[in-house]
């Protein structure tokens, strides 16, 4: 059966290692598949070398791969983060904006030379 309440220690312990663990970018995975898949050095000694598990090695390698598949296949299109959205949403509210302002103005402009070009003699 497992421990659930933790001392306060052990709590401390996890916080830290969960704080510092190590963040790969993703230049640093595929230049890690890529030295797994040279077969210079075992997946273990690698994984060794690297501080990563093997099971992390392999989800990034089946990532990789899947990756490469789907890019050869044309299928390009990408998610968009949600901030992306959201920028693209407020751009295309402002552009509507500024069509209405532009809009506006042009059918006053329009009514005021109707309206003022009839009085002139």
């Amino acid at each position: 059966m497992r421990k659930t309440n933790q001392s306060p220690g052990e709590k401390i312990v996890k916080d830290i290692k969960r704080a510092t663990r190590k963040q790969y970018s993703s230049e640093e995975k595929i230049r890690i598949v890529l030295d797994g898949l040279r077969g210079e050095d075992s997946i273990a000694e690698l994984c060794r070398r690297e501080g990563i598990s093997q099971d992390v090695y392999y989800k990034w390698s089946k990532d990789f791969m899947e990756a490469g598949k789907r890019r050869l296949a044309g299928d390009t299109a990408r998610a968009a983060t949600t901030d992306e959205v959201k920028d693209l949403r407020r751009e295309a509210r402002d552009l509507k904006e500024v069509v209405a302002e532009q809009t506006l103005e042009l059918r006053l402009l329009k009514k005021s030379m109707i309206d003022g070009g009839g009085d002139q003699e």
